[in-house]
């Protein structure tokens, strides 16, 4: 990390540095709020990387014991049992995200996750998770990013049947009740979400301009999830059909059950609601890792109307499960994680020039990138 020599001066390279590696930063300006980032090389911190092992230093790692298997029209299961509580959960897990989106076509993936709730062939418009709730679920949600779309909820293990239907519906049913009104509606939802999450946020379009950076042309992940007003609008709904054709399929998904169940009886539910569905055609998903290397240090200064500057510091770094992704999540531990963490204290208490710090690996399949964020105090 870079060092201030005194007090009040803005953050500069320190042309001593011995990183073999240029990166990207941001510099607030004195005299206006602003967000600085920094786009760093890749990122060299002297950490030794070793094979990972499943016992170290005399720690065995706890066993996870589950069962796993596929069903003729490729969905792969997986059962893990856990009798502590009366409760199961049920994720499905589709291996689809804004990386597979078409050219003009960014924000399909996290479209669906609005779209999918809003009902199938045999579950009624909003009827969702009001089924869900009547049965006493205690979380019931989606998610997307660039990799992947999941779709969750945990219930009471006498509810088991109903979560697996619910799933199983819109995967084999979605295009028989969602229609043009529907993806309209959820159109309008999207939109909305981008502008309170992002354009109308405190730093909330950072990332755009982070991922601008760092990633070149054509790399899948220069987009954000949410997508943009402008392919969202010129979307049609033969689009979205197309897209849910091509990804929302048995053989492109992972359906996980876990919590306390009867094996016997959890296999059954799964073959009886979804071994019906059809296999399609197996898409061809970005499996290769595309990692990045910058050649030299970037710096961007974003003006921004927020009450603290914030200066973020980002380096490129090795995909998900790469040699290296898992020692930089600790690393990310040891330096911001909690008060007493490296750069916690060092900024906040000792210096006193922060607000809050924080630090990440973002790990993802093509490529992953390590952050640093500390929000200054004012002056």
């Amino acid at each position: 990390m870079r060092q201030r020599a005194r007090r009040g001066e803005p953050w500069a390279h320190d042309t001593r540095r011995r990183d073999p590696l240029p990166a990207l930063r941001y510099v607030p300006d004195k005299r206006s709020r602003s967000v600085a980032l920094l786009l760093a090389l890749p990122l060299a911190l002297g950490i030794a990387v070793t094979p990972r092992r499943q016992a170290q230093g005399g720690v065995v790692a706890p066993p996870l014991s589950f069962e796993r298997f596929v069903l003729p029209n490729g969905l792969e299961v997986i059962l893990h049992e856990d009798h502590r509580t009366p409760i199961v959960a049920v994720n499905v897990w589709y291996h689809v995200g804004s990386k597979d989106e078409p050219e003009g076509k960014n924000g399909f993936a996290h479209l669906f996750e609005h779209v999918m709730f809003q009902g199938s062939k045999h579950v009624g418009e909003d009827m969702f998770f009001k089924y869900l709730e009547r049965a006493g679920a205690s979380d019931r949600n989606g998610t997307t990013n660039s990799d992947r779309t999941n779709y969750f909820e945990t219930v009471p293990s006498n509810e088991l049947a109903l979560a697996l239907w619910l799933e199983s519906d819109r995967m084999g049913f979605l295009l028989d009740h969602a229609n043009d009104e529907t993806f309209k509606s959820q159109r309008d939802v999207v939109k909305n979400e981008r502008r309170q999450n992002y354009e109308n946020a405190p730093y909330g379009l950072v990332g755009q301009f982070v991922h601008e950076a760092l990633y070149p042309s054509g790399h899948p992940y220069r987009r954000l999830t949410i997508g943009t007003p402008q392919d969202l609008d010129a979307a049609s709904f033969e689009d979205v059909k197309k897209f849910f054709r091509t990804y929302y399929l048995p053989n492109n998904a992972t359906l996980v059950v876990a919590g306390d169940f009867d094996p016997k009886k959890a296999r059954e539910l799964v073959t009886a609601y979804f071994a019906p569905l059809s296999r399609g055609k197996d898409p061809k998903p970005k499996k290769t890792p595309m990692p990045v290397a910058l050649d030299h240090e970037k710096r961007l200064k974003i003006e921004a109307e927020v009450e603290l500057p914030r200066v973020i510091v980002t380096w490129p770094t090795p995909p998900q499960y790469a040699p290296g992704d898992g020692e930089l999540d600790l690393l990310a531990d040891v330096l911001a994680s909690g008060k007493t963490s490296r750069l916690y204290k060092r900024l906040v208490y000792d210096l006193q020039i922060a607000q809050d710090v924080s630090a990440y690996q973002s790990s993802a399949m093509l490529a992953s990138q390590f952050e640093v964020a500390v929000t200054l105090k004012k002056g």
